[in-house]
């Protein structure tokens, strides 16, 4: 047996609680399991299963092992199958990690297009507005709408996004309308608690890319509860123009300091450093990529 075996077996018995099960899933002997499972503990050095009767339970050196092999093998699986396949179909998983709103907005149509041109293909989708540790999360390609700061990970610019500040008609009406980034310290602000420089906000004043501090009214987590509280009048916000588009067709809210707007948002497709770039992740990164440069952002 080659270590891939070891490492399927190892798999296999914490998934399925015993060594006679895990014979049985992956066809082969008790004997030949067992043997898998001693030479794998004999190269690691520690003890990786607990063994007793009727139950095999993982020692936390094992369960930790686990964690680490199991996205790795079915990774490593997707890639036999691809190279093997005469098919140019991509197969498998594909996990996306992307923003909540954004999401919802463009990620989600293009999973539905992807799904219905490869029929081989299932989707995993994660959706968070907090910053993930990619090397912690069992993902194939994430979204992220910032300038990039880990250059270890594999990115590919996707877009732009254009970043405003707006108010409601009322708010402006009872505090005026800022006409310079400046004046903001004597507005009423609102800022995401997922930001975490949501109390400085960018502009460009005189050809440079600057910060003002804003003093905050109101702080929550959810991009829509920040806009539903825009609307009533409570104060300004800033954020992307795609997501308040409907608001403004709507006469809700007005966008203001459109002369000081900082450089546009840039949009990547990023994957861990230790992930294999497999032909599905590339095929969904391009119909997305397409979607994007379609889009109003």
């Amino acid at each position: 047996m080659d270590r891939m075996d070891d490492l399927e077996a190892f798999v296999a018995i914490v998934e399925k609680g015993s060594q006679t099960a895990a014979a049985r899933h992956l066809r082969r002997s008790l004997q030949a399991i067992g043997r898998s499972l001693a030479t794998l503990e004999r190269n690691v050095g520690v003890e990786l299963v607990r063994r007793s009767t009727r139950r095999s339970q993982p020692t936390e050196a094992g369960l930790a092992l686990y964690h680490r092999l199991k996205p790795a093998l079915l990774e490593i699986n997707d890639a036999k199958r691809e190279t093997s396949s005469k098919r140019a179909e991509p197969y498998g998983v594909l996990r996306i990690a992307a923003p909540i709103r954004f999401a919802s907005a463009f990620v989600v149509p293009v999973i539905c297009d992807f799904m219905q041109r490869y029929a081989q293909i299932k989707v995993e989708l994660k959706t968070s507005d907090r910053k993930l540790n990619l090397s912690e999360e069992d993902v194939d390609v994430a979204i992220r709408i910032r300038t990039l700061q880990d250059s270890a990970l594999r990115a590919r610019r996707l877009g732009e996004l254009r970043v405003v500040v707006f108010g409601a008609p009322a708010y402006f009406e009872n505090h005026g309308r800022p006409r310079h980034p400046s004046e903001l310290e004597r507005h009423h602000c609102i800022v995401r608690s997922t930001d975490p420089d949501g109390e400085k906000w960018s502009f460009r004043i005189r050809g440079k890319q600057e910060t003002v501090r804003v003093t905050v009214c109101f702080v929550s987590d959810d991009a829509a509860a920040v806009h539903g509280a825009v609307a009533c009048g409570l104060g300004l916000a800033v954020g992307p123009a795609w997501q308040i588009e409907e608001l403004v067709d709507q006469g809700r809210v007005e966008v203001v300091l459109q002369d000081f707007e900082p450089p546009k948002l840039p949009i990547f497709a990023v994957s861990p450093p230790t992930k294999l770039p497999l032909a599905k992740t590339r095929l969904f990164v391009d119909m997305l990529a397409a979607r994007l440069k379609r889009a109003r952002l």
